[in-house]
């Protein structure tokens, strides 16, 4: 069988406009490569010694990466990209690829455990930092999420939300694809990860939920199958993280946010408040590509994922508020707060992304 990981492209796809610039970016993109090297070794944990100096660089550029995006004025953005890309290739060994077995002889090392646990400790409280945690605190948490949600719904349109309707080209939208086909290849796969337990309401929404999205355990209706439809339209690649390295950092972040919530229980009501959101805002997106597909006068095909989503998430929104953030908040009402800052997290992180994609987007045209 062929590695999933030796299929990602190496970094580096990124303009270089100085020389400054681009010693950066061969310095991560050297550090990426002796981590994905070290990733593919047999029994890590026990050869680090033997491995010592391919270690010792890998960290110290790791180090120098964390204090350029989280701790200095200048908020590096190779520095960012190169942690939330290693940060992944950490977090998708929680993941099964139906590829080479041998490529989780790693998944439970201490060692990269450690470097998971290094990023996630900076960027989490750096993501902190653009939150007032202690406003969201003396909330309403019902009203805030009800209030919240009626906004989501059907927000006006933005300036990059017209660009998408009105000005992106043919180009554009496979760009577009490419980018999206890193979630949307594996749709759901995360919110699997939380479903055990006790059972209750909640728990059987969620599942519901997860089942909608992988049609019901026909592979024929799962969601993912629409979106490999859209990328075989344009003769593109359907193999999941095809395109890893067009994806932005912030998109990245937003995979490896929901890998942290799911993974961790104590975070649970974040991650179902980040849920809320992201299926209540997601038709408002999605009709902003429907829209552009249809002025591109594109196939039926090009474009099923989009009118799927938009059914369904209506219905999946409605759900995740009314039978899983609202009665949650009242089953944990000294932590209820925490519903409203996975929310609004997910909002803060997901139009981050958004602008991410749409400046990438316009880049490539």
């Amino acid at each position: 069988m062929q590695s999933n990981l030796a299929m990602f492209p190496t970094a580096g796809i990124v303009e270089k406009s100085t020389q400054t610039e681009k010693r950066t970016v061969t310095k991560y993109d050297r550090a990426e490569q002796q981590f994905i090297e070290l990733l593919a070794a047999e029994d890590l944990d026990n050869i680090l010694d033997v491995e010592a100096e391919k270690v010792n660089e890998f960290e110290r550029i790791l180090s120098n990466a964390i204090r350029a995006a989280y701790r200095d004025d200048c908020g590096d953005m190779q520095a960012h990209r190169f942690l939330q890309r290693i940060l992944y290739r950490i977090n998708r060994l929680k993941l099964f690829w139906y590829d080479d077995l041998q490529n989780y002889t790693n998944e439970r090392s201490l060692y990269l455990y450690s470097c998971r646990n290094q990023i996630e400790a900076a960027w989490q409280d750096w993501e902190l930092t653009q939150i007032d945690v202690r406003a969201l605190k003396q909330l309403d948490v019902k009203q805030a999420l009800i209030e919240r949600s009626s906004n989501d719904l059907d927000p006006p349109l933005s300036e990059n939300s017209k660009y998408i309707r009105e000005e992106m080209t043919e180009a554009g939208y496979r760009h577009l694809l490419a980018i999206a086909s890193l979630d949307g290849l594996v749709e759901g796969s995360r919110l699997a990860r939380i479903l055990g337990g006790a059972a209750n309401e909640v728990q059987c929404t969620l599942v519901r939920v997860l089942l909608e999205e992988y049609g019901n355990g026909r592979l024929s209706r799962k969601h993912s199958t629409f979106f490999a439809q859209m990328l075989s339209e344009f003769g593109m690649n359907t193999q999941p993280e095809g395109y890893f390295d067009l994806v932005p950092w912030e998109v990245l972040a937003c995979s490896n946010h929901n890998f942290l919530l799911t993974e961790r229980k104590r975070h649970f009501l974040r991650y179902n408040g980040g849920l809320t959101y992201f299926e209540i805002a997601g038709p408002g997106a999605y009709k902003n590509y429907l829209t552009a597909a249809q002025r591109l006068g594109l196939s039926e095909a090009a474009m099923g994922y989009w009118e799927l989503h938009i059914k369904e998430d209506e219905r999946h929104g409605q759900w995740m508020l009314d039978d899983v953030a609202l009665p949650l908040a009242e089953q944990y009402p000294d932590h209820a707060w925490e519903l409203v800052l996975g929310y609004d997290q997910e909002k803060l992180m997901g139009d981050r992304a958004a602008q991410a994609v749409v400046q990438s987007i316009r880049k490539s045209e």
